[in-house]
């Protein structure tokens, strides 16, 4: 078959999107867009400088024009790529994004709204040995550009250990009980004799009981501080305040302490997210938190949950 090598390929294409005949509904929306975008970017962070991290990402606008029938919804996309294919994640690129997707979608919305998650892995060290091993904590950020200016916020997961002080009080009246039981006939207590008992499982024959626990905490970042965001800085102040925070290699040396600061740090919920609500309180870079504790308890099949914010006029709300 000839085939015509002159003849002029392109072609109209039809643009439903804003040429459609079919009528639709007049009425505003509040966020369209996509959602799980996965692309690479760079994370900046304010103490480990720039990471690589693997992103999901939602990207929205509203649409705040009631007549027209839907957004650029590709530009979107583009404007992603374009932005974090040169620019790492900081609050400037990201309000640079969101003045973009305004910029392509003047008319049509007011609003811009961006979302990142993704694992955000930090190398820790033992507690007392020289091991070390890499730990997974799934980070969120948000930005939202509206009328009244940029919101940024931050979110991490974090892992602990929590002792119930109930149980260890219970163990140790049973331990006593024990000890009664064992030395209570003597005149005389041998200090070797009882050093050897307590090393053995009759001696103590009661534990307290622990489980993973889980803290989850929201900050709205203020505007005036570092382009770059907190992740290592948040991270640290949370098991910082907790004190058992999840180990990764171990050595028996390290596995002891850990089971000292258990010991040390008896908590409940409700002491857990007073003692964060206490770390974060000062931190000057936070005009608000949210956070909740859930204590994944060994001892019921349901767990035990203490939610808590700054308490700022027009700030988080404490919902679960």
């Amino acid at each position: 078959m000839k085939r015509d090598s002159g003849a002029d390929t392109t072609k109209s294409m039809p643009d439903v999107a804003t040429n459609s005949m079919v009528d639709h509904l007049h009425s505003t929306l509040d966020w369209v867009g996509m959602s799980e975008i996965h692309l690479p970017a760079r994370i900046s962070d304010t103490l480990a400088g720039e990471r690589p991290v693997s992103t999901s990402i939602q990207a929205y606008v509203s649409l705040s024009n009631p007549d027209a029938k839907g957004i650029h919804m590709s530009r979107l996309y583009l404007m992603l790529e374009e932005t974090f294919g040169d620019h790492s994640v900081s609050a400037h690129s990201i309000e640079t994004l969101l003045d973009n997707f305004l910029d392509t979608h003047d008319g049509l919305s007011d609003k811009a709204f961006v979302q990142f998650d993704f694992e955000y892995s930090m190398r820790r060290p033992a507690l007392k040995s020289s091991y070390a091993g890499w730990k997974s904590y799934p980070v969120t950020i948000k930005a939202t550009k509206a009328p009244d200016g940029l919101r940024i916020e931050l979110a991490v997961e974090v892992p602990y250990s929590s002792t119930c002080p109930c149980s260890a009080a219970l163990a140790r009246q049973l331990i006593q009980e024990q000890f009664r039981e064992d030395f209570g006939k003597d005149s005389q207590v041998d200090v070797d004799k009882v050093f050897e008992w307590l090393g053995t499982e009759e001696g103590i024959m009661a534990t307290p009981h622990s489980q993973r626990s889980v803290a989850q905490v929201r900050v709205l970042l203020d505007a005036g501080c570092d382009e770059a965001f907190p992740i290592t800085a948040l991270i640290d102040t949370i098991e910082g305040a907790l004190k058992t925070p999840v180990q990764t290699a171990v050595k028996r040396v390290d596995e002891q302490e850990f089971a000292k600061l258990n010991g040390q740090n008896l908590m409940f919920c409700e002491d857990a997210a007073r003692r964060l609500k206490q770390a974060l309180d000062p931190q000057p870079c936070y005009q608000d938190f949210w956070l909740r504790v859930n204590h994944l308890e060994s001892l019921h099949a349901h767990n035990a949950v203490a939610i808590v914010t700054k308490q700022v006029d027009g700030g988080y709300l404490p919902i679960p």
